[in-house]
């Protein structure tokens, strides 16, 4: 090993998704990103439990920030627009190229297609959560957000398949704008 270096994690984040691209998630062990990445698996270890958490490692930020945003929207605010404008603040922190690579390492593997889901979930249940905190019945709070979480999916989707077409908080708002008028009966 070489003199120090700053961004540990983050060279190890890139370093993990340049090899699951190259060579695929199940083929990559830990000593080949931490060596790609210039560090040992001892300095893995201390920022990831497992090469799995490389491409998950954000959802505790995300999620944060989701909350954040919902609970200091204005009173006025309907909570599937509360839900929206957290979404598409946390769609705005997203890199597109990072994002496609990350995807398309997760749709190839189905442990972590599988974990995935349970991060989404988890998101719902935070949004949920957040809006309880400003006094939205249970079931009204879960509905929206799963329904947010939902046209979260449909845009995100639409962003890594098409590139540079549009910006994600952009298809955010425009899935949102359909889910209100399906459920308009429009």
């Amino acid at each position: 090993m070489g003199r120090w270096e700053p961004n540990a994690r983050g060279r190890l984040e890139q370093a993990a998704l340049e090899l699951y691209g190259e060579r695929g998630f199940e083929q990559t062990t830990v000593a080949e990103i931490a060596k790609r990445a210039g560090l040992t698996e001892r300095t893995f270890f201390r920022h990831f439990a497992d090469k799995r958490e490389v491409l998950f490692a954000a959802s505790g930020q995300l999620e944060d920030l989701l909350v954040r945003t919902v609970i200091e929207a204005p009173d006025s605010t309907a909570p599937i627009d509360a839900v929206a404008a957290a979404l598409e603040a946390g769609g705005a922190a997203l890199y597109h190229e990072r994002a496609r690579k990350r995807h398309t390492v997760i749709v190839a593997n189905a442990e972590l297609r599988e974990r995935e889901l349970v991060k989404l979930a988890s998101l719902a249940s935070a949004l949920a959560e957040a809006l309880r905190r400003r006094g939205v019945t249970d079931l009204a709070a879960q509905l929206t957000a799963e329904a947010g979480i939902a046209a979260f999916k449909v845009a995100f989707e639409h962003w890594v398949n098409e590139p540079d077409e549009k910006d994600l908080p952009q298809l955010i708002r425009e899935s949102f704008d359909e889910l209100k008028a399906v459920t308009a009966g429009k």
